[in-house]
């Protein structure tokens, strides 16, 4: 019987601990296809990764888009589309700069700051070169262009 029970133990034991891994994890996995968007503010342009999901295909379908973005919390901007998108969303834990994702169905999301997150959202893609993103994006209401490239 003690013998059961170690052998119970050892196997819950390595189904907790590898069995779920982050690789195995979509959301944080998304594949990144080849699709590119160029987003450009002010002057300044950014090039975008999306990512292979529903959502990422949705919102390319979508370009091209001008969007006056408002600002929230001094590290996003955001827009909210009339219609919904389709989402599948997850908490990412973490927010790094340059995420571009949706939160519910239908708000686009910039991020340009990093910060740690309660909130869900469903990835759509992410600037490949950060440098001067934030700058850009300044502090208050902004204009957004997004096209494929």
């Amino acid at each position: 019987m003690k013998n059961v029970v170690i052998a119970i133990f050892a196997l819950t034991f390595t189904l907790l601990f590898t069995g779920c891994s982050k690789d195995d994890d979509p959301i944080i996995n998304d594949a990144v296809s080849t699709d590119k968007v160029k987003i450009t503010v002010g002057s300044s342009v950014f090039t975008a990764s999306l990512y292979e999901n529903a959502t990422a295909d949705a919102f390319k379908a979508m370009l091209p888009l001008t969007l006056n973005m408002s600002e929230l919390n001094g590290n996003e901007k955001f827009f909210d589309f009339a219609n919904n998108l389709p989402s599948n969303a997850s908490n990412p834990g973490s927010i790094q700069n340059g995420d571009i994702m949706l939160y519910g169905s239908r708000t686009l999301v910039l991020f340009y700051t990093s910060s740690s997150t309660s909130y869900t959202y469903t990835r759509i893609g992410k600037v490949d070169d950060t440098s001067g993103y934030a700058a850009a994006l300044g502090s208050g209401a902004v204009t957004v262009k997004f096209e494929l490239q």
